[in-house]
């Protein structure tokens, strides 16, 4: 176009949706002896979509520049299991732009350092752990000083879950107002919490006071064995040292006689005292560790006086695992996450997280919990003494498709539009917010949406 003069441009219609432009060009030059040439000709334009930059980045999952790795390295994922649900009450998921799991922990990929110090912030709140910090240099303008780190954050969430079996130490145990060194986990959530078995003592032991004070499970899951009740008694009078932490008052201390559902043959049986008085009865069956068989590996448990190691602590009571998966009639939700393998054993740690949400009502009322409609609800009558969750407690599940625009209705007043019969017609806007959807506004007359509402 630089050697020739352009005379006249205008465009060509083409179909709206064709993705095509075409411009009519008319041209002129001199070519000899002052003769001048014109032509007209048409030039075709393509229109090619394509997403910006950030956007590519995105859907191909692959870009990142913060990554938070939370680990806990325990062989049962329970802690797990309840951090999942409070990250999908609170929402702290939606910035991720992918979520990995592995086999002792999830991988959170960001693309800003800025959201992963607020996933940070979030662990920190909701389980005892701790963090480290570390980056890595991609690239740097020497020119313009800027530099492209990517950040790696690294959690650590202590390794005890619930229902484990632990050993303080003599100090740390002495701290706690002189309780037994010998206690057992009832809870994890932003602190573990502990409980003697012994005298129902309580206490509640944060992140810091952990890592400052180290312990381990003695016993891990798969320890657990199967006893039955033969006798079991209250104690009424318990005996208080001086300086002696808080009791649990949801807990009943008793003293019972047990024999191994595995030993029914002898007349073996062991003698113990647990803070499960209130619920057994002769003839129920109860899961416990048996610590006088078992080859206890722990730096605080051999420097102790091998008369205050119980032979048997109790865990919790058993139930017919198969009628309460039948009549559960609720649900939870799951992160959408990559799966490296999923085996059987996942699948029964998952239900014993279920059975815990069940008999725990401490745990239940921080996740949410979301009726399951394809299971009737049973009736009171067939109940045969398990925990259960009332309907009360359960939410309903509301799906929303990604591809649905979102409803947007808004309170307004237009004054510019008032008449004398009405003084301001007030427009509501209601807004339902969801991933993955476009914001659309909806007018409607105030006697339409309240009909709504």
């Amino acid at each position: 176009m630089s050697k020739v003069r352009l005379v006249d441009a205008s465009f060509v219609w083409t179909e709206p949706h064709s993705k095509r432009l075409k411009v009519k060009l008319t041209v002129q030059k001199e070519v000899m002896n002052g003769a001048i040439l014109q032509q007209v000709f048409v030039v075709d334009y393509v229109v090619q979509s394509q997403m910006c930059g950030d956007c590519h980045r995105v859907e191909a999952k692959d870009f990142w520049k913060a990554v938070v790795q939370v680990r806990q390295k325990t062989l049962h994922k329970k802690t797990f299991y309840y951090l999942e649900q409070l990250i999908l009450k609170y929402g702290m998921h939606q910035n991720t732009l992918r979520i990995k799991e592995i086999h002792d922990g999830l991988d959170f990929y960001y693309s800003s350092k800025q959201h992963a110090q607020k996933m940070i912030e979030f662990l920190q709140c909701t389980v005892p752990c701790r963090c480290k910090a570390s980056q890595r240099l991609i690239s740097q303008d020497i020119h313009s000083n800027t530099y492209n780190y990517k950040s790696t954050f690294s959690v650590e969430i202590v390794p005890i879950c619930k229902d484990n079996v632990v050993c303080l130490s003599p100090r740390l145990a002495q701290s706690l107002g002189n309780m037994s060194q010998i206690c057992v986990c009832i809870r994890v959530t932003s602190a573990v919490h502990l409980i003697d078995p012994n005298t129902l003592q309580v206490a509640d032991i944060d992140g810091s006071t952990f890592w400052s004070h180290p312990f381990n499970s003695l016993c891990h899951p798969k320890q657990l064995e199967e006893f039955i009740v033969m006798d079991c008694s209250i104690v009424r009078d318990l005996k208080r040292s001086a300086g002696a932490g808080m009791i649990s008052k949801k807990h009943t201390l008793g003293e019972v006689w047990v024999q191994k559902t595995s030993e029914m043959n002898t007349d073996k049986q062991y003698f113990c005292r647990t803070h499960l008085g209130h619920l057994l009865n002769p003839g129920d069956l109860v899961l416990g560790f048996d610590l006088a068989n078992c080859n206890l590996n722990d730096e605080h448990v051999n420097k102790m006086n091998a008369d205050r190691v119980p032979d048997v602590v109790l865990i919790k009571k058993s139930y017919d695992r198969t009628k309460r998966q039948r009549r559960r009639n609720w649900k939870l939700k799951e992160l959408a996450r990559d799966r490296e393998n999923m085996d059987t054993d996942d699948e029964r740690q998952y239900q014993d997280f279920l059975e815990d949400l069940e008999e725990d009502e401490a745990i239940r009322k921080n996740i949410n919990i979301y009726r399951d409609p394809a299971i009737p609800v049973e009736s009171d009558t067939d109940d045969e003494g398990a925990p259960r969750i009332s309907l009360a407690e359960m939410l309903e599940d509301l799906h929303i498709s990604q591809d649905a625009t979102v409803e947007v209705v808004a309170i307004l007043c237009e004054f510019s539009r008032c008449s004398s019969e009405m003084f301001a017609p007030i427009l509501f806007f209601v807004c339902f917010i969801t991933e993955n959807s476009c914001s659309q506004m909806c007018v409607l007359p105030k006697s339409d949406v309240m009909n709504k509402v």
